[in-house]
């Protein structure tokens, strides 16, 4: 059993070059914490970052209570990140929010109100503060994946969710899943998901790791992976059993 067995919420962080939004991170998720509904962790996943990201992390984790990391060897991508704090977290419920500071952590208490009865909960990006040609790739790649999908979501691109440890743990990875959260959930018995807006900031410190390649094609020869997974997945239930 893990550290993270003895709270409710695991917020994973993935992290990739993010040394200069580290200590803003320390400092609000870490007065968030004790505020939360529910008993509350973070877990950030450095995910090979090249610059000061791991240290900073490390400093903060001995720093602040509830603060937790693992650190993947190599720069596997966003995906990979998600699935290795995922695959960590043994709470009940597992966040994710990204380490770009756009989104705010105080947002977990209206999507918590709602995750008892949803195995997903996710924000909207309400007000996006985002640049109008980002806006509109985001717009043309989520109508694109509705189409492919059938999934209903508004904004699956919204770093700021809430999920069923267990239904997380069923999820099938693959890179570039973290679009078909919704999807993905509804292969699992039907399972359903809520949105509910979320307040939206511009980026104030470091870059973005997101271009026209993978906020727009990428996600288009994912719909097709989708596409060709979700006709292919096994899921079954046991009626009955003597064992």
């Amino acid at each position: 059993m893990n550290k993270t067995a003895n709270y409710s919420l695991t917020i994973v962080i993935p992290v990739y070059n993010e040394e200069d939004n580290i200590k803003r991170l320390q400092e609000v998720v870490g007065a968030y914490l004790p505020a939360c509904p529910v008993p509350a962790c973070a877990l950030f996943v450095n995910d090979g970052s090249k610059d000061r990201s791991l240290e900073l992390i490390q400093e903060a984790c001995k720093d602040t209570s509830h603060f937790y990391y693992i650190s993947l060897k190599q720069n596997r991508g966003l995906s990979a990140a998600m699935k290795a704090g995922i695959d960590t977290a043994e709470s009940k419920y597992v966040g994710y929010m990204d380490a770009d500071m756009q989104t705010d952590v105080r947002d977990f208490d209206l999507l918590l109100k709602y995750a008892p009865e949803y195995p997903l909960v996710m924000g909207i990006r309400a007000r996006r503060k985002d640049s109008a040609f980002k806006r509109m790739q985001s717009k043309i790649a989520n109508s694109f994946r509705r189409m492919m999908t059938h999934d209903g979501a508004t904004d699956t691109g919204c770093p700021l969710k809430i999920l069923h440890t267990d239904y997380a743990k069923r999820v099938p990875f693959f890179t570039g899943m973290h679009r078909f959260l919704p999807a993905l959930i509804q292969l699992q018995d039907g399972g359903k998901f809520y949105e509910i807006p979320v307040r939206h900031y511009p980026r104030q410190a470091g870059v973005s790791k997101y271009h026209l390649w993978n906020r727009l094609i990428s996600p288009f020869k994912d719909c097709f992976a989708f596409r060709w997974m979700a006709h292919r997945y096994i899921n079954y239930q046991v009626g009955e059993n003597n064992l």
